[in-house]
């Protein structure tokens, strides 16, 4: 049984009115599962995503990452819920991430899938690997009761285009000396049921993410807040999130192709003002467009960081950079939120932390204190206290290599 064969053109001009387009099947009753195919032209820098809804709502997406997905109530390829597969319409939706002239064909098919399928997918899975031993942990000190924790908060699994399994992020993270990693795939929240356990079996807060993604901008909905829906205008993100008691970051706001070039109602009260990209070459090191950037944005705007992983060898790892976060027992996002945050390149380099009306800066005899419209002076010593209302303010060093910044 066939439950769709399509073969056609993708056009400029379909990309041109939608990014994501929705092409519709029909499931009789009986069928328990379905695997989706998609083949098509890969040339010329041609990309095209997937993704899937049913008719009780999203099911999931996958990127450009596989060619194919599976779904049933008991298992689904990781990126899609486990869903009753009911019978009625369903869409498989396809991206049109990069679709060059003159178009790119494709083939896609949806087609029953057996019990043995959906299990041998499962068991292809990543395996979970040995807790490790943590990394050192940095002790920092602590302000009215409250404790800095070393985050990060952008993370990629093979929920989307990652290479770990959720566990082996976990583990990799916790090596590094993480307190709390937000998990951020693309596009789908198919990753959140497995955080708490996963996190409680190695040790990490685990804090639900979803990268929300389009051609016009990435921003992180950080939060057990539910799907946020990429299809619509960025304003309704920001709306969605804040309805919802989440937290809306923009993301690597300078990148390339994925530069933040969308409307909102208002600048996002967080931003991932360094992301891994900032000092992925040394050229970057001294790049100051993420802090002019900062600057045009909102000076008030709670600074974050996200090494942006996905691979070893190609991002960086977990906690480069490091956000530190003063948090009230284990609410961690409550201490973004209340702009309790200060960023190193990692998780053992210089820091600059607010306290009040003075700033601490550790492991920076020798570098430079910087604000906006504010000068620069040196730190002596490895604990420095030094005054500095307003903000934000950055460590640097002779050749104006941002190494800590904080609100």
């Amino acid at each position: 049984m066939t439950l769709l064969d399509r073969r056609g053109i993708w056009t400029p001009d379909d990309r041109a009115e939608s990014q994501c387009a929705a092409v519709a099947f029909e499931v009789p009753r009986g069928v328990g599962a379905f695997r989706v195919e998609l083949e098509y032209e890969r040339r010329d820098g041609a990309v095209l995503d997937l993704g899937c809804e049913g008719p009780d709502g999203y099911v999931g997406w996958s990127g450009g990452a596989r060619s194919h997905y599976v779904v049933s109530e008991g298992w689904a390829t990781p990126g899609y819920r486990p869903t009753p597969v009911s019978p009625g319409t369903w869409e498989v939706l396809v991206g049109l991430h990069r679709v060059p002239p003159p178009g790119v064909a494709y083939r896609l098919t949806v087609r029953p899938a057996t019990t043995a399928e959906v299990a041998a997918e499962r068991d292809a899975q990543p395996e979970a690997p040995p807790v490790p031993e943590r990394g050192p942990r940095r002790e920092l000190p602590d302000v009215d009761g409250m404790r800095w924790l070393a985050a990060d908060f952008h993370a990629h699994t093979v929920h989307s285009d990652g290479a770990l399994g959720i566990e082996e992020l976990a583990a990799l993270a916790v090596s590094r000396g993480l307190d709390a990693l937000a998990v951020t795939d693309h596009n789908t929240t198919s990753h959140h049921a497995y955080l708490p356990s996963v996190g409680e079996r190695y040790g990490i807060r685990l804090i639900p993410g979803q990268e929300v993604t389009t051609d016009r901008g990435h921003a992180n909905a950080l939060g057990d807040i539910g799907f946020v829906d990429f299809r619509n205008p960025g304003g309704q993100w920001q709306r969605d999130v804040e309805a919802r008691g989440g937290v809306l970051s923009v993301n690597h706001p300078l990148a390339t192709d994925c530069c933040w070039r969308m409307a909102l109602d208002h600048p996002t009260a967080v931003a991932e003002v360094w992301h891994s990209s900032w000092h992925a070459l040394p050229v970057l090191h001294n790049w100051g467009g993420p802090l002019a950037w900062w600057l045009s944005w909102d000076r008030g705007t709670v600074p974050i960081g996200g090494s942006d992983f996905h691979a070893y060898g190609n991002d960086a790892l977990p906690g480069a950079p490091t956000t530190w976060v003063l948090t009230d027992g284990d609410d961690v996002l409550g201490g973004v939120a209340a702009g309790r945050t200060a960023v190193s390149a990692d998780p053992t380099g210089p820091v600059l932390l607010r306290l009040g009306d003075e700033l601490l800066a550790l492991g920076a005899d020798g570098l430079l204190l910087s604000g906006f419209d504010a000068g620069r002076r040196p730190v002596v010593g490895e604990r420095a206290v030094l005054g500095g209302t307003g903000g934000p303010w950055w460590l640097e060093d002779d050749q104006m290599r941002v190494l800590a910044v904080c609100g």
